[in-house]
Parts: C-alpha cells; sequence; structure tokens
C-alpha cells in the first residue's frame, strides 16, 4: 500500500517536469511565412515565434521537393522585406537599387 502511496506523489512532479519541457520546446517552433521562387532558385522564408528573426532556406529549382535546402542563409533579416530583398539580390537574379547595398 506504501508503495502505490510513493508512486502517486512522485509522479506529480515528474510529469509536471515532462509538461513544463514539452511546453518549452512547443514555444520554440519557428513558422513558415512564405515560399516563392526567381531566378535558379526557390525560397522558403521562415520567422521566430515572436515574429522578431526572420531567415531564409533556399533550394535550386531543379531539387526535388522534401530535399535538404541547397543554402540555408544563416543571417538573421528584421523583416520579411530585407529578407526577400536579400534574396531578389543574390538568387532571384533581379537587380534594383537596393542590391547595390545588400
Amino acid at each position: 500500500m506504501k508503495l502505490i502511496q510513493i508512486l502517486k506523489v512522485a509522479a506529480i512532479p515528474v510529469l509536471t517536469v515532462f509538461s513544463f519541457l514539452s511546453t518549452s520546446n512547443t514555444a520554440l517552433a519557428d513558422y513558415l511565412t512564405s515560399q516563392g521562387a526567381g531566378g535558379k532558385y526557390r525560397y522558403e522564408l521562415w520567422s521566430s515565434d515572436d515574429n522578431k528573426d526572420y531567415y531564409l532556406k533556399i533550394w535550386s529549382s531543379e531539387a526535388s521537393p522534401g530535399s535538404a535546402p541547397s543554402y540555408s542563409i544563416t543571417q538573421h533579416f528584421s523583416s520579411t522585406g530585407d529578407a526577400l530583398d536579400y534574396f531578389d539580390c543574390h538568387y532571384g537574379g533581379r537587380a534594383n537599387a537596393s542590391c547595390q547595398y545588400k
């Protein structure tokens, strides 16, 4: 009888810890914001869950869906516009006025 009581008392803290750990991992998820293509490449634009940090994953246009990105831009951008300008200037084959500064 005492073993069952000990298990009940021990189960609550253990379950609480597991619940906290799984919640922490979920809260740190990144989200796919948009996707598109330009030039010989396609991209996915990802954002942090607080929408303050963005990054790109870039594939060759010939890469199969589900393959690992050809390029993963580790540079983080402060806005979607900055990230998409970077893609356009370096991969999308577009030359615009903002490209000379990037």
